[in-house]
């Protein structure tokens, strides 16, 4: 039995022996993998980073567009708005003239024309306000326009930051083995 334990403990004493000891080839391989495995580590936190990148500017478009949108709106509603107070205006300059070419006219009767005289000076009153409203709508309009222009910007500058990462990710990916370095 002496011979028999002898013979174990020395074969696990010369096999612990064997596995403890690595060659140079074996010490240069688990030094690449270990290389491998450190750039594979940051390339995944790079393509990470990337993705939320993305994720951030896709909401960032989305909303950029919606605000667009908005601004797009305010000012068809501010072309409508002054387009409906021009035509007004327009009525109104039209029934003042002919008022005036009323009362201008000698062949009418006098009481037609008090009463026409009567009703101009509130068409004249009318007219101001109109052509008054007229600027204001005018002014919207433009600061309407000038809004949108500038949403329209913003919504480009996106766009193109979205363009620069997904030209970014694609380089990265063509280089060898894909990683990003």
């Amino acid at each position: 039995m002496n011979r028999s334990s002898l013979f174990v403990l020395g074969l696990l004493l010369l096999s612990t022996a064997c596995f403890g000891q690595t060659t140079p080839a074996d010490s240069q391989t688990l030094q690449a993998l270990l290389s491998e495995v450190r750039q594979l580590r940051q390339d995944l936190q790079t393509t990470t980073i990337a993705a939320q990148r993305a994720q951030i500017l896709i909401y960032r478009l989305q909303g950029q567009e919606a605000a667009v949108a908005r601004a797009s709106q305010r000012l068809d509603e501010a072309r409508e708005k002054l387009a409906r107070i021009q035509d007004d205006r327009k009525h109104v300059a039209t029934d003042v003239k002919q008022h005036e070419d009323f009362i201008s006219n000698t062949e009418n009767p006098p009481t037609q024309r008090k009463e026409v005289e009567a009703v101009l000076p509130r068409l004249k009153t009318r007219l101001e306000s109109l052509e008054n409203e007229e600027q204001q709508r005018q002014t919207r309009e433009i600061e309407a326009e000038q809004q949108l222009r500038a949403e329209e910007v913003r919504l480009s500058d996106l766009r193109d930051q979205l363009d620069r990462l997904d030209k970014a990710l694609e380089n990265a990916s063509r280089r060898p083995g894909g990683s990003s370095q």
